[in-house]
Order: structure tokens, then sequence, then C-alpha cells
């Protein structure tokens, strides 16, 4: 069994009388990418804070390698790295100053080695604001894995990013991962959670309705699988498809048995195919499922 890094159990977090967060549970494990996921007031945010130690829980508890952020914090800043949604270093300073300062905060020699990871080598004296959204991110990332936390807390990492800056952060979440670091990342897009998600826990109203892995949770859902075939002939005209873009189109609660019974019918009839594709349900969709649903019972 892996060791357990993150331990949340029967967590509450209440503004007034309000219950943000209402006794959730989950562990995280050593080196695993976990994602949480929910829509806007689904009680991530209040799971974070308290995580981070900025704020204290009303009920339950929250550890970070056996210790509780809210009691702790001393202890807590050596074990944890943090990329807030949104970062508010002083746009004058310069990647190599904001690297000093955070390095010197903990105690460490300054990680110029990250800065070059993370294609920040030429940008060392350019100042914040005049670093491109990508650069801004990769600093900051830079920053918050400096000291080598056993545990990122990453808040929208890739928000607003062009396509290369995500791909970029993507590598090298992969690579720290790949290093033994636990990282607990918060989202709003599907694709990046299903992508880089070792597990996943998908929160509305306060509670998690549904945790597992990407694989896990597409596949416990009502949405079927998407069958797309193209072929040199006819041979699917009367099989109950819908005809796309020269595509006939399935949907099928058992994938494997409909794929079989569609190729037989291509050969027996003397067709060919031309091509074969098999979509199983995008974690969005399962999402939007959910969420609509209310949660899932």
């Amino acid at each position: 069994m892996s060791e357990t890094v993150i331990k949340v159990s029967s967590f509450i977090k209440r503004y007034g009388n309000f219950t943000a967060v209402d006794g959730i549970s989950f562990e995280v494990k050593k080196g695993e990418i976990f994602g949480l996921l929910g829509p806007n007031g689904a009680g991530k945010t209040s799971t974070l804070e308290c995580l981070e130690g900025l704020r204290s829980p009303d009920g339950g508890i929250i550890e970070i390698m056996g210790v509780n952020p809210s009691k702790d914090n001393g202890k807590l800043k050596d074990l944890i790295g943090v990329q807030l949604q949104s970062s508010a270093l002083p746009s004058a300073i310069t990647a190599k100053e904001a690297m000093e300062l955070f390095s010197a905060y903990h105690g460490i020699k300054p990680r110029y080695d990250l800065l070059e990871r993370m294609g920040l080598s030429d940008k060392l004296n350019t100042q914040y604001h005049a670093l491109s959204g990508g650069g801004q991110r990769r600093l900051v990332l830079a920053l918050a894995a400096a000291h080598k936390p056993p545990v990122l807390i990453l808040d929208e990492p890739t928000a607003a990013l062009d396509v290369q800056s995500r791909a970029e952060l993507h590598s090298m979440m992969k690579e720290l991962r790949a290093e033994g670091i636990t990282i607990l990342l918060a989202t709003h897009d599907m694709a990046e959670a299903e992508k880089m998600s070792d597990r996943i826990a998908i929160m509305l109203n306060g509670k998690i309705v549904v945790i597992g892995t990407p694989k896990e949770i597409t596949a416990a859902g009502s949405t079927k699988t998407k069958i797309s075939v193209r072929t040199f002939g006819t041979s699917l005209e009367e099989a109950g498809g819908i005809l796309t873009d020269d595509y006939y189109i399935f949907f099928s609660d058992n994938p494997g048995s409909k794929v079989m019974e569609l190729l037989n019918s291509i050969e027996s009839s003397g067709d060919s195919l031309v091509d074969l594709r098999v979509e199983r349900p995008s974690l969005e969709e399962r999402f939007l499922e959910i969420t609509s649903a209310g949660g899932v019972r």
C-alpha cells in the first residue's frame, strides 16, 4: 500500500449557518496526481484553504503527512508548495529576485535550475509584469516547487494559457510526480483533469459525490460508447446507424459486441473497412451528467 500523504476525514467547514463542506473524506497517496473537481460553490476552495492552513476546519480531520495545517504552520510551510489561481507577485520583481526571495524564506539556496527547467533561463532579469502569461505561470510553479515540498497544491494552474504553455506545465507536473511529489489539482478543465489525474473526486453542494480513476468515473455513467465506422461500400446502410460526414455513427452499452457485429456485417457483405473509432464517454460528459442530476444516487 502506498504511503498516505493527505488525509481528509469527515471534514466540515461552515460560514455562519451555511455549510460549505459537509463531512467529506478522501486520501491522497505519495506520487499521485489527485484531481478535485466541482462547479462553483461546491466547496473546493474551502477544502484547499483548510489544507493550505489559511482556514480552520469546523469538524473532522485534515492532515498533510501527519501535520494539522491549521495548528502547525511552521511545519506546514516545508511540506507544501502552492500555486494559486491568481498570483500576486510584485510587478517589478524579476524572476531571479523572486526565486532568491522564496528560497531565503525556506532557508535554501536559490533554485536557478528550476527556472532553467521552466524555460526561464533567458528571463532571469525580466520583471514579472513583462513575462508572458505562460512565463508567469511557470515562474510561480518554480517558486512553489523550489524547496522540494512533498505536496504541491495547484489551483487552476493552466487557466488562460496557450496550448504550448499548457503542454509545458503538464510535462513539468509529470516530472514532479515521477520524483515522488504528490499533486492536488483543482481545475475546471475536464480534459486536463482526465489527462493528468490518477484519481479524481467530484464535489457537489459540499459533498464528494463520486471518487475514482477517470476511467472508473466515466464507465459508471449512463452515456453510451460512440462507435464511428467508415466503409468503402454501403454495407452498413441498414444497420441502424446515423450517417454523418461519410461515417456511420452507433451508440452502444456493449461496444465490444457491437464492433464485432459491425465487422461481421461488413465482411459478410464483401465490403471493406476504411476507418473505425471507438470513443468512450468523456469525463466532461460524465461531470455534466452528475451535476445536472444533483449527485449520484
